[in-house]
């Protein structure tokens, strides 16, 4: 269940904390509790019931609300140690773990630098083949204004 935001989880530990003395719910009193989003409850139900914490009564279909929802007792100690609120605050507290063992980091990291060098160098050769045809353009250029001097020349004496 770590697909489930901040906002999500509250609303799971509050349906979960509406449960009362006789430890179930109707299906009208989960539809008073999501203002009519059958929706919405049924995602929360079903949530509810991938974790174990409740059992369904009386569902009529697939993909409707349960007549009765009934609260395990699982689901009663999970709210009193804390509910999904903590289970998720303790899920974003916890450090991202790198998957694989150290060889296989060394390798990724020995492969990692020789991408890089194979870069590099690759880069020098660009940059070389980059100033050569620099300096072909100015050559070029010179001849250009070499030409056009004689040219000017020329048209002077004739």
């Amino acid at each position: 269940m770590t697909d489930l935001n901040e906002y999500e989880c509250e609303m799971l530990d509050t349906l979960l904390a509406a449960f009362g003395v006789p430890d179930s719910l109707t299906r009208g009193q989960l539809l008073q509790l999501f203002d009519n989003d059958e929706a919405v409850a049924f995602a929360m139900v079903q949530a509810l019931a991938r974790e174990g914490l409740v059992a369904e009564k009386g569902k009529p279909a697939r993909y409707e609300l349960p007549e009765k929802l009934i609260l395990k007792p699982k689901g009663e100690k999970f709210l009193k140690e804390g509910g999904f609120a903590k289970r998720h605050q303790a899920l974003q507290q916890q450090p991202t773990q790198v998957g694989g063992t150290l060889a296989k980091l060394q390798q990724q990291n020995m492969r990692l630098q020789n991408e890089k060098l194979a870069h590099q160098s690759q880069l020098g050769d660009l940059n070389k083949t980059i100033k050569a045809l620099q300096t072909r353009q100015y050559i070029l250029f010179v001849f250009i204004i070499i030409a056009l001097i004689i040219g000017y020349c020329l048209a002077k004496w004739l």
